[in-house]
């Protein structure tokens, strides 16, 4: 299983914070939030990792480089980062992943590392992490399933009434179901030139063709997505019980 890592975006609405660091760098209680991130798929046994980098994309990689040398890490370049949405950088993910199962994940959020474990014990092929909330607006990318547990319907526009929970950013998906996956977004991006989508648009074309990917409650495992610096400082809140103990000094196991 490889992990793959999207950290392309420019993250406008956390200016001027991220005027000079791109957002997966920002640090809370000393720890950035890719290394945290890292540090949960090492947790959870998965060291190759695909990161599709962009904005400050020298940062991500010196940072990677010098703090985690002993994982095995790839490099995407998405060139067109300041024009393109998620969709596209997992599109470029195609050669790099080839048929293996993936983790996916944002590199905006600050999570407790046993949610991954959750997804790959739960016994299905395909998942997504979703939380349950009380109230849900329009900005979340809501989730609609059927009994059972099979996303029916997601993204944006799906109605709060109709939505289970929220995505939280984070899927397991089997190589046949990204194949039918990067099928899709090749049509939208190549073909359509519909390059500025969220990966979720992808999701749901995949199911309503007939695939499954299963809706997985991470129940009380703590997780933010970070896009404001509201989030930031709630997740100052999260991050010190989810680190745990301080990891050791990787940049002496090179």
């Amino acid at each position: 299983m490889k992990g793959v890592i999207l950290a392309a975006g420019v993250s406008s609405r956390l200016r001027p914070l991220t005027d000079l660091v791109p957002k997966c760098l920002l640090e809370l209680g000393g720890r950035s939030i890719l290394g945290m991130t890292l540090e949960n798929l090492v947790a959870n046994g998965i060291g190759d990792i695909v990161i599709v980098t962009g904005y400050r994309e020298d940062q991500v990689c010196g940072f990677v480089r010098e703090m985690f040398p002993a994982l095995n890490v790839e490099f995407v370049r998405n060139d067109r980062f300041e024009t393109t949405n998620n969709s596209y950088s997992l599109w470029l993910t195609e050669r790099a992943v080839g048929e293996e199962e993936i983790v996916l994940l944002d590199s905006d959020i600050v999570f407790d590392r046993r949610i991954i474990g959750l997804l790959a014990s739960a016994g299905h092929d395909n998942s997504l992490a979703m939380k349950r909330e009380k109230e849900l607006g329009d900005e979340e990318i809501k989730v609609q399933v059927a009994p059972g547990g099979a996303i029916r319907r997601i993204g944006k526009d799906v109605p709060p009434r109709d939505a289970a929970g929220e995505s939280i950013g984070i899927e397991k998906m089997s190589g046949e179901f990204l194949g039918s996956l990067y099928g899709i977004l090749e049509r939208m991006i190549t073909r359509e030139q519909n390059v500025n989508q969220f990966y979720e648009a992808a999701f749901q074309e995949a199911v309503a063709g007939g695939e499954v990917m299963m809706a997985v409650d991470v129940g009380g495992l703590q997780c933010i997505e970070i896009d404001t610096a509201e989030d930031l400082h709630a997740a100052r809140g999260l991050s010190a019980p989810l680190r745990g103990a301080p990891p050791p000094d990787r940049r002496s196991e090179a």
